[in-house]
This record gives C-alpha cells, sequence and structure tokens, in this order.
C-alpha cells in the first residue's frame, strides 16, 4: 500500500496508471473504517488495477459542528487495516489535510439536485448534499476513475451522486454496494463506536423492526407500515424502559420509490427498483441510519 497526503502524489500515480491503460476504483469514506468500508475495498480490488481510498473527514457536509467534532478519527489504525487487507499493494491511501483538500478556503461552488435531495436527509440536514458534492467532484477530478464504490445504508447519497455524474458529464460507472451488518444485524457505521454499550446493546430493534416492516407490506398499507414503524420505536422504552433514560428518537420514516427516492402512498406506485424504506434514529445522542427493501 501506498499513502499519502498530497493531491500532486496522487494525481501522479493516476497518471501512471491511466499511462498504463489500468482501471481505477475510486472507494471515498471518511475514516474510522469498519467491515461495511472493508467490502468496498475489497470489491475495488477485486475489479480494478489501481484503488485509491480517501480518508478525509470533509467538514463542509456537516451542517452540525458538533457532529463534526465528535466524528471518530482513527487515521493509524484505518491505514493499517488497509495495508493488512490481500492485494492492498494495489492502494493508494489518500488522507488530505482540509488545506490540501480546499486549497483556497472553504469552496464557493454548490450543488443541487432537484427533488432526490429535497427529501429525507435533505430538509433535515441544509446543504449537506451540496458538501457531499464538492467534496466527491474534487475525488473524482483527482482520481479520475473507472468506478466509484459507494454503501448502499447511504440510499440517497447513492441517488445524489448519481445526480451529480449526469450533470458534470463524467464517465465513472458508480456501484452500489449492500450493507454490511453486524451479527446482531445493527448496520454497521462508525458512528456506532459513540454508542454507550447499553445503547449498542438495543441498536439493532431499529433493523428487526425493519425487517418486521417489509414482512408487514405483504399485508398493510404504505401509511399503516410507515406508522408501525414509528410507534414501535418510539414506544420501545415504554415496554422496554432502559438504563439513563435511553429511547429511540425516530426523525423519520419514509417509504419512497427506489430510483426517485419519492414518496409513494401505495405500493403499486414504485417503479422498476421497488420501494425502500429509508429510516434515521437518534439513539444515545448518534443519530442513525438504515434502510430496508420491500
Amino acid at each position: 500500500m501506498k499513502q499519502t497526503t498530497q493531491a500532486a502524489d496522487l494525481m501522479a500515480a493516476v497518471k501512471e496508471a491511466h499511462n498504463q491503460g489500468h482501471s481505477i476504483g475510486l472507494v471515498p469514506t471518511m475514516g474510522a473504517l469498519h467491515e461495511g468500508h472493508i467490502s468496498l475495498i475489497e470489491r475495488a480490488i477485486k475489479e480494478n488495477d489501481l484503488v485509491v481510498v480517501s480518508l478525509f473527514v470533509n467538514p463542509i457536509q456537516f451542517n452540525n459542528k458538533e457532529d463534526l467534532e465528535k466524528y471518530p478519527r482513527t487515521l493509524e489504525a484505518d491505514l493499517a487495516l488497509i495495508a493488512s487487507l490481500p492485494g492492498s499493494e494495489k492502494v493508494t491511501a489518500f488522507a488530505p489535510t482540509v488545506e490540501e483538500m480546499y486549497p483556497d478556503g472553504e469552496p464557493k461552488e454548490t450543488y443541487r439536485f432537484g427533488p432526490v435531495e429535497e427529501v429525507m436527509e435533505g430538509p433535515r440536514r441544509p446543504g449537506h448534499f451540496s458538501g457531499v458534492a464538492v467534496v466527491v467532484r474534487r475525488l473524482f477530478d483527482l482520481s479520475q476513475p473507472t468506478r466509484a464504490y459507494f454503501g448502499e445504508k447511504d440510499y440517497q447519497q447513492i441517488a445524489v451522486i448519481r445526480a451529480l455524474l449526469e450533470q458534470i458529464k463524467y464517465p465513472i460507472e458508480l456501484v452500489p454496494c449492500p450493507i454490511v451488518r453486524a451479527d446482531d444485524g445493527l448496520a454497521l457505521s462508525s458512528r456506532n463506536m459513540r454508542l454507550s454499550p447499553e445503547a449498542r446493546a438495543i441498536a439493532p430493534t431499529i433493523n428487526a423492526t425493519l425487517e418486521q416492516a417489509a414482512e408487514m407490506a405483504e399485508y398493510e398499507e404504505v401509511d399503516d407500515v410507515k406508522e408501525w414503524v414509528l410507534d414501535t420505536l418510539a414506544s420501545f422504552h415504554e415496554v422496554n424502559p432502559q438504563p439513563n433514560g435511553l429511547r429511540f428518537e425516530p426523525e423519520y420514516f419514509e417509504i419512497v420509490d427506489a430510483r426517485t427516492l419519492q414518496p409513494i402512498a401505495d405500493w403499486n406506485e414504485a417503479g422498476d427498483l421497488g420501494a425502500v424504506g429509508c429510516i434515521a434514529v437518534w439513539l444515545d445522542g448518534v443519530r442513525l441510519i438504515d434502510i430496508v427493501k420491500f
């Protein structure tokens, strides 16, 4: 594995790869790597000659300063983990500083994606998707990838990146990758390490509730499934009293068309990709997201 903090070094490696006719895979991350990230990197290694793994906590996609400050940073452990992977000799790990990534200061460019960003995360995290698009565009420019790999847990983000590629007309293959879960069903996330042991013990309830919702979809209406999910999580602590007053605080649960991300009122409204349920839940001061496919 090679590692660099310098954009010029990354661009030199990319230029050499292109000159040799090699394919390039990009795995954008904010570090604090877990098995979900590793699954993306391993797939990229299998499918490409050079793999660029970015490790950069992007400040402009955080609309909550406290969330930015608390975001876990484990760079040395991340680099060691990547280096331990079979095929890691293909990997260039890019861990720039904010100044290296944004040498002219905070970027002035912004992006708009229309209806796909106007639901769920969009109105609750103003500026988030524009910030994501800015950093991903810069990573695209630096790494010039053949393929870019993103996890499906951030389902709306994938739709936004797809829209970004349509806007900028880059011939990059977007590769969505399945969610990786812990043995108890919790979707892996860097934020999970911020959960207390007590909160971590009950966090799998989110996925268990979504799985039950998928079964209910066989015989219940869309609105009834949505209401049941929200009520089940919001009242969990009443049925199962928790230490320190722990409770789930659902922020939203939406059932949307899997392609357009627009809410549906009837299962028959879903298009060719079907429907997906997207949820955001607060637990122990940590915001957790997950999805279920119907």
